[in-house]
């Protein structure tokens, strides 16, 4: 399969240290090589302005398991200052074991067994933003509307697949909690199921960034 890790590695047992902090609940996990089951995994609130329940089980996860072959961050979208924290972390880490770094879209790693559903979520200025994952994998890039245009987006889906969103949504109660899961993560990677990962690694940006310039700001322009 297209950028396998175990291709890479030259070994089918590899550890996988899995990282996910782009919704309001963060998680950690490690997969044992060898083994089916997550050796370790611990789910924790994520609080964005406070990142030290995240660092305490990395350090934890750290010291009972050792180096891993391969780490996996989940690149949102989502909460952009939790997922810089999971990446940084991630680099970091690398840069001391010189291991395998890839990144994937969080919400292929929602928190169900379905092998297809769609996923929905707040974008910020009164637009939300839409998805179809299907074996673990985008089906389509990630699209945004209205909330009336996703309304009758919805209405083409609903009840063929599942809906989720990492937050709960007021203005779409038919889409029920399911957040990211580290674990999931994981086995994406344990089975192959790769997404190229961006160099360097960043979050996944649903729109170009919105810059305000201060009152009396001249613009510069080169010529």
């Amino acid at each position: 399969k297209r950028n396998d890790p175990r291709a890479q590695t030259g070994k089918e047992a590899m550890n996988i240290l899995a990282l996910e902090l782009s919704s309001s609940r963060g998680s950690i996990a490690w997969l044992a090589g060898g083994e089916e089951a997550v050796a370790f995994a611990f789910a924790f609130a994520n609080d964005r302005k406070h990142s030290g329940l995240f660092f305490e089980n990395l350090q934890r996860v750290s010291e009972q398991f050792g180096r891993p072959d391969t780490i996996v961050v989940g690149l949102g979208p989502g909460s952009y200052a939790g997922t810089r924290i999971a990446i940084a972390a991630a680099i970091g880490l690398q840069s001391a074991y010189d291991n395998l770094l890839f990144g994937l879209p969080s919400i292929c790693a929602m928190e169900t067994e379905a092998d297809e559903y769609c996923v929905v979520g707040d974008a910020r200025r009164q637009s939300f933003f839409f998805a179809t994952v299907k074996a673990r994998q985008l089906v389509e890039e990630i699209a945004l509307y209205s909330e009336t245009e996703l309304r009758q987006r919805l209405n083409q889906f609903h009840p063929k697949l599942p809906i989720y969103s990492a937050e709960m949504l007021p203005q779409f109660v038919e889409a029920t909690a399911h957040p990211p899961s580290a674990p999931a993560l994981a086995q994406i990677i344990r089975d192959g199921i790769v997404v190229p990962e961006k160099t360097p690694l960043e979050p996944i940006y649903l729109r170009e960034p919105h810059i305000t310039a201060p009152k009396g700001a001249v613009a510069l322009t080169s010529k």
